[in-house]
């Protein structure tokens, strides 16, 4: 496939054909954020998409089963985009199970119901969303775009065009200063966001970005590990969700979890405590990533 580096998926898709629709991320402001801060924003030709599609038909015949819309919010792609590119893999991949994408909450709350109903009609039924906070002062920290209430009605209208919903939350997001209030939110907005399918990954501060000049002057200091641990025993403890999936998988993180939510709860929380008292063993730093 022809790509425009850097190219990033959820760990979820490590097994779809990725379709770089859009270029960069739209909003592109968040202040931890380095992914697309180099890569202009801009949305592919639909004559250039409509092509790739034909090659990916001719490189992994009709067997695909998932495609992953990239790059940072492809959901942004009004629907003059959209319905072509999506009738377009329905009929090169006949056996596709699932099309996802990221997606913010400005950009789902700028599609009305009607255009969210038919994205998810004509095959689009998977949003990753990054609140990364339910804690209203490091959202704006992290200059996010949208507050928590936002966010809680992006979950909605989704959810309400029947899309199914991947929240991703940032553990030590709230720096040292703010680490309890940003945990207790995130439980909060996990709780009333109420996604299918729910992440934890950890806070890397990366170079050249606006936190990282925080940091560099003594405005934010990242928790350490048994700080994020508590972070992230907090966030079990407390979310509710009425019943979501819930991995820690993602490279960035000291320790691997999986289960329902709040089926698991308990089981989770308890592997937890062991990890904080020194009885589970961490991927070690250099295993670590973004």
């Amino acid at each position: 496939m022809r790509y425009v580096d850097p190219v990033y998926r959820p760990p979820s898709e490590a097994d779809s054909y990725i379709l770089q629709a859009s270029l960069g991320c739209s909003h592109n402001l968040c202040t931890y954020c380095a992914m697309y801060r180099e890569k202009p924003f801009r949305i592919r030709p639909l004559e250039e998409l409509l092509a790739e599609v034909e090659l990916a038909r001719a490189t992994h015949g009709p067997e695909l089963s998932k495609v992953f819309v990239a790059d940072g919010d492809a959901l942004v792609m009004p629907l003059a985009q959209w319905e072509p590119l999506l009738a377009a893999l329905r009929a090169a991949f006949p056996r596709l199970k699932r099309i996802s994408c990221y997606a913010t909450a400005i950009n789902l709350l700028a599609k009305t119901p009607d255009e969210l109903t038919r994205l998810r009609e004509q095959g689009l039924t998977q949003l990753y969303i990054g609140p990364e906070s339910g804690d209203p002062q490091t959202l704006k920290r992290l200059v996010k775009g949208a507050g928590f209430d936002e966010h809680v009605e992006a979950a909605r209208k989704a959810k309400q065009a029947g899309m199914k919903l991947s929240a991703i939350f940032l553990l030590g997001a709230g720096g040292v200063a703010r680490s309890a209030e940003h945990a207790h939110g995130s439980a909060r907005l996990a709780t009333a966001m109420d996604p299918e399918f729910l992440a934890a990954l950890t806070l890397t501060v990366v170079p050249g970005t606006p936190l990282a000049k925080l940091a560099d002057t003594g405005r934010f200091e990242l928790p350490d590990v048994p700080g994020l641990l508590r972070e992230l025993r907090t966030f079990v403890a407390e979310s509710a969700p009425t019943d979501a999936v819930f991995r820690t998988n993602h490279a960035s993180n000291y320790l691997p979890l999986a289960g329902r939510l709040p089926r698991d709860r308990a089981r989770i929380v308890a592997v937890l405590d062991q990890a904080l008292g020194g009885g589970v063993a961490l991927r070690p730093e250099w295993a670590r990533g973004l």
